[in-house]
């Protein structure tokens, strides 16, 4: 499938900031089931400091504030091919060990319900726990925004049986580390049909399973990721992959608005080069 993607994220604050620093993972990489034709990353109102590939594979940008602004953007833009995989991305290809994904966070720790659920998780391989994991997920966690927050644990969301795709994955990782199997946090897109126009990226799961490698579960939707799926970044939890994270200097009140545009291209095109960038403008 040829997806064509814009991820725009808008900062304001109410008076000038002092100083702030974000980190960007809104690069994606070619790897199996996705090939990322083109892309590129605009900011305007801050300059790239450094690039790097950071201990799990994520293109990395950090991004500084210019000083006594009181708004900046990013803007994220490309074409992938994609391919449907049915989730199995394949055997490990990182230089991360596999127990490195049994450690739990603050925001995976297994508590009491989340231990439960694991146990309760029944089927004769570890495939077959895990699709039925994640169907037991959707069905007990209700999909409901504004209900939980970036600093919401799995188990607190498993607590109140609503969330975002966030919490559902950060439950599924966090059962699954529970029964002894590796697992990760994984951002990026996915197009609905009929909704190209989204309000965030999403989230997903995967897990180390024997004989297969990293196979993708999304609970949020009952579904092992497809050609309607494209991988940003991954790491234990949602701080090692968030699209955008950073810290702000200052006692600014900060608004934020996110724009994700996610379709489907009949034919693929290629997008010209921008020439020339505006003041303040930057490509990474």
């Amino acid at each position: 499938m040829h997806l064509k993607i814009s991820h725009t994220t808008e900062y304001r604050y109410d008076e000038p900031v002092l100083y702030a620093l974000q980190r960007l993972r809104l690069t994606p990489t070619s790897q199996p089931g996705q090939t990322v034709l083109n892309w590129r990353t605009l900011v305007e109102g801050a300059v790239v400091e450094v690039a790097y590939d950071d201990h799990f594979g994520n293109r990395t940008h950090l991004v500084s504030i210019d000083a006594d602004r009181t708004s900046f953007r990013i803007e994220a833009s490309g074409e992938l091919e994609t391919e449907d995989k049915a989730g199995v991305l394949g055997l490990q290809q990182s230089c991360v060990p596999l127990w490195l994904y049994l450690r739990e966070t603050p925001l995976s720790k297994a508590g009491k319900r989340v231990r439960e659920l694991a146990r309760s998780v029944e089927g004769e391989t570890e495939l077959d726990r895990m699709h039925a994991l994640m169907a037991t997920i959707h069905e007990t966690v209700e999909y409901k925004a504004g209900e939980t927050h970036t600093r919401t644990t799995a188990e607190e969301a498993l607590e109140r049986g609503k969330g975002v795709c966030q919490d559902h994955a950060h439950i599924l990782i966090s059962a699954a580390r529970a029964l002894g199997l590796p697992a990760r946090y994984v951002s990026g897109y996915l197009m609905v049909e009929g909704h190209p126009e989204q309000t965030a990226s999403h989230a997903w799961a995967e897990v180390h399973i024997a004989g297969l490698g990293w196979v993708g579960f999304d609970p949020a939707n009952k579904i092992c990721p497809d050609d309607r799926y494209v991988r940003l970044a991954s790491g234990l939890c949602y701080r090692d992959a968030a699209p955008v994270s950073g810290l702000v200097h200052g006692v600014a009140s900060e608004m934020l608005n996110v724009s994700v545009t996610v379709e489907q291209q009949q034919q693929a095109q290629s997008q010209s080069q921008s020439q020339g960038n505006q003041s303040q403008t930057q490509s990474l």
